[in-house]
């Protein structure tokens, strides 16, 4: 009684297909498929964006050039 065999998945595909239709399964799978693809684009996009943008705490070669003089010190406070 744990386990389901092949033929309670056979009948509850059949009692969904029944219930919905075939047309409404085919648009939900539709639906489903074009969102994973969005998703998928657009974890292409965010991880291109990230390749172009330099990690926290990297300088690029323009601002390391703009600040060649510049001293990097740390304020303490007074106790």
């Amino acid at each position: 009684m744990g386990t389901f065999s092949i033929w309670h998945w056979l009948i509850v595909l059949l009692i969904v297909v029944m219930v919905f239709g075939t047309k409404k399964l085919k648009n939900i799978g539709t639906d489903l498929g074009s969102a994973v693809k969005g998703f998928k684009e657009g974890m292409k996009e965010a991880s291109a964006d990230e390749a172009q943008q330099p990690a926290a705490g990297q300088v690029t070669n323009a601002a390391s050039k703009a600040s060649a003089d510049a001293i990097d010190v740390q304020a303490k406070e007074k106790s």
